[in-house]
């Protein structure tokens, strides 16, 4: 028989990170930086085409969904994939060329697969979805995944808060017997290195009209003082995971993320204070690798879907049962216009 080769992708705001696996293990990586990947959106599909052959690649899912193949998506995924409203389109927002990068990878001959966000799994109850789109979007979800097959054995009884540290936002979710339950992620989450996190909506009404670039903005890195940027991220974390706490006790909290490499001050002050919660480990890599978490959990889940010796995570994490939109959930009066946007007003 063949060996398994599959490949999974983290379009980070600081570099999107290339991850491939051969039966498991690590066979190749690849990092490409935010301008190099902007030039060219092409190149990360170039890469991976050299590797084949391959049998399933997890693409740049973006917001998520719910385990769509590349080949079948049109404007309406794109869409729900970017969140971008119509006179933004075009525009350098979020993560600069990341709707030119999920065309790329659509439109090649790869067997992509898109995958789902926390938003998505029928393991989070519905009513802590509701007025939410981001409760940890697909790269959040593969760190959760990561940190499964690191942690989790066995993995149906695992419990635990994994607090991903991105270079822009913060995520935290719950996995409850193996599987996630609950979430807080980007703007719905904590302070984030990059982001504020959660919005005052006060503020989001006095600040309006905002934009797709004010979501990455007012983070711990925006404060002069040393001293009040710890605290910002310490104390917003800290309160996000003791809350999350409240309602699903978890055994550990594991900490994941690029600030565990450029930030490693800040990560030891809120490894010390989450201590007080539970007991704090740092998440390791899979052996050889060093591109970042999210891209490792997500060649996790493309073996995983593939067929590989990881298909027990996509059991736990019930990742085939997967529905619906990031929009549902949204219960303001405005909220099914924006559901009903036709293809055609997106197209071009």
């Amino acid at each position: 028989m063949p060996p398994l080769r599959v490949a999974g992708c983290d379009p980070g705001t600081s570099s999107l990170d290339v991850l491939v696996l051969e039966d498991g293990a690590v066979a190749a990586q690849r990092r490409f930086e935010p301008d190099e990947a902007q030039a060219d959106p092409t190149a990360p599909v170039r890469w991976l085409e050299e590797q084949a052959p391959l049998a399933l690649v997890a693409g740049p899912s973006g917001y998520g969904l719910p385990l769509a193949g590349g080949r079948a998506c049109g404007e309406e995924e794109f869409r729900l994939l970017t969140l971008v409203r119509e006179e933004e389109r075009g525009s350098r927002v979020g993560v600069a060329g990341f709707s030119a990068l999920v065309r790329a990878f659509a439109r090649s001959s790869l067997p992509v697969v898109f995958l789902p966000g926390v938003i998505h799994l029928p393991t989070v109850p519905t009513h802590r979805k509701v007025g939410r789109i981001d409760l940890g979007t697909p790269d959040k979800l593969c760190v959760a995944a990561l940190a499964l097959a690191q942690r989790g054995q066995p993995p149906g009884r695992y419990s635990g808060c994994i607090v991903e540290l991105g270079s822009v936002f913060t995520a935290c979710l719950v996995l409850h017997e193996g599987r996630i339950v609950d979430g807080l992620g980007g703007t719905s989450g904590p302070p984030g290195w990059g982001s504020g996190g959660a919005w005052d909506g006060e503020a989001a009404y006095w600040l309006s009209p905002l934009t797709k670039s004010d979501l990455f903005r007012g983070g711990a890195r925006d404060l002069p003082d040393p001293e009040q940027r710890l605290a910002l991220l310490c104390e917003g974390v800290v309160q996000a995971v003791a809350g999350l706490c409240a309602i699903t006790p978890f055994a550990e909290v594991v900490l994941a993320g690029r600030l565990l490499q450029s930030q490693p001050a800040v990560v030891s002050a809120l490894e010390t204070e989450l201590s007080r919660l539970a007991p704090v480990v740092r998440l390791d890599c899979l052996p050889g690798a060093w591109a970042k978490h999210a891209a490792q959990g997500a060649a996790l889940l493309a073996d995983g879907l593939a067929g590989g010796s990881s298909a027990y995570l996509i059991d736990c994490l019930e990742l085939r049962r997967a529905t619906g939109s990031v929009l549902d959930h949204l219960l303001h009066s405005r909220a099914d216009r924006t559901r009903s946007v036709t293809t055609s007003s997106n197209s071009g």
